[in-house]
């Protein structure tokens, strides 16, 4: 009875030690293929590899992802800077420690006839909600290419990607922001893309990874884990195309191989070796938001971002590793 006594304690000190050993880490997500990298990093078990037992959670809007996180729910979400930027504005303890995708990932679409942006003017163009990523990509597209957004058109917010598409089509507006595979089903019913604003180079973070500073103080390495993981994560998206496309089926359900790699290609080049969340990213949107909230024009995007993370695991040479240079 004393040997099978010492036998349980010591299995469930071992069982104890195992689960001490597993770091447990919750992301949140929201939105479509510019989560890829993240649906990589749950598919391929690139956390679980370092030990860590992860929990991705989908969910309906940014906001809920962010309220999730404020409540401790979440260790981490992935979205815009603009829920960045604005929760940090009232006062809460949010950073941005990895970037996945740094500008607008979006297409201006037009009826083929148009072959100049200036043709736009005293035309309706189709955004989604104000505040929201396409809104604000729209507008500022717009402005690079010298056409006021609050002059000369008329921007109506008519809903999600799809719901934007559906208003082209029907004719309720004249132009609209769509990203992939939506641009390609606009082509296919006789529209155009005029403009890509990802050739703008516009710094914005599309999305990226956002933590709160309490959970860097209690756990700085586990978030060090997961910046390592999105770079290899990233890094996959690059170079094993067929494994992608079957991920990002997975996940958005499109099955049209055309679709799968017009998206894999539009964000096969926006995602960065080297996703450090850039102060200008950061600035783009405080710039935008100042007019409003007086509190932005003062704000100092350095707060916003907290580089260690990718910084450490650049200095380790794992990135070097992987790209062999």
């Amino acid at each position: 009875m004393l040997i099978l006594g010492l036998a349980l304690m010591f299995g469930a000190m071992a069982q104890l030690d195992y689960a001490r050993a597993q770091e447990r880490l919750r992301v949140a997500w929201a939105g479509g293929a510019s989560n890829a990298a993240v649906w990589i990093v749950q598919e391929k078990g690139l956390l679980r590899k370092q030990g860590v037992n992860a929990e991705f959670i989908s969910v309906n809007a940014s906001p809920m992802a962010l309220q999730a996180m404020i409540a401790g729910e979440v260790d981490v979400i992935v979205t815009s800077v603009t829920t960045l930027v604005n929760s940090r504005l009232t006062g809460a303890d949010v950073v941005m420690i990895v970037s996945i995708v740094p500008t607008f990932p979006a297409h201006i679409v037009t009826q083929k006839s148009v072959t100049d942006i200036k043709q736009l003017k005293g035309k309706t163009g189709g955004v989604g909600r104000a505040g929201t990523t396409t809104e604000i990509g729209m507008r500022l597209g717009l402005s690079r290419l010298g056409i006021d957004p609050n002059n000369d058109v008329k921007l109506v917010p008519v809903g999600a990607t799809a719901d934007a598409l559906a208003a082209l089509s029907k004719g309720l507006v004249q132009f609209s922001i769509l990203v992939e595979p939506f641009v390609r089903e606009a082509e296919k019913l006789g529209f155009k893309s005029l403009v890509d604003i990802s050739s703008l180079n516009i710094p914005f973070h599309w999305n990226g990874v956002l933590t709160r500073e309490t959970t860097i103080r209690l756990k700085g390495a586990l978030m060090t884990k997961f910046a390592r993981a999105l770079v290899e994560a990233i890094h996959i998206f690059k170079t094993d195309k067929d494994a992608t496309l079957k991920i990002i089926s997975k996940f958005t359900r499109i099955t049209n191989p055309d679709s799968l790699e017009r998206t894999h290609q539009a964000f096969a080049r926006l995602l960065p070796e080297t996703p450090s969340p850039s102060l200008e990213g950061v600035k783009t949107y405080i710039d935008y938001v100042a007019a409003s909230r007086p509190e932005a024009a003062k704000a100092n995007p350095k707060e916003f971002v907290d580089l260690s993370f990718v910084q450490e695991v650049q200095a380790s040479g794992f990135i070097r590793q992987l790209y062999g240079r």
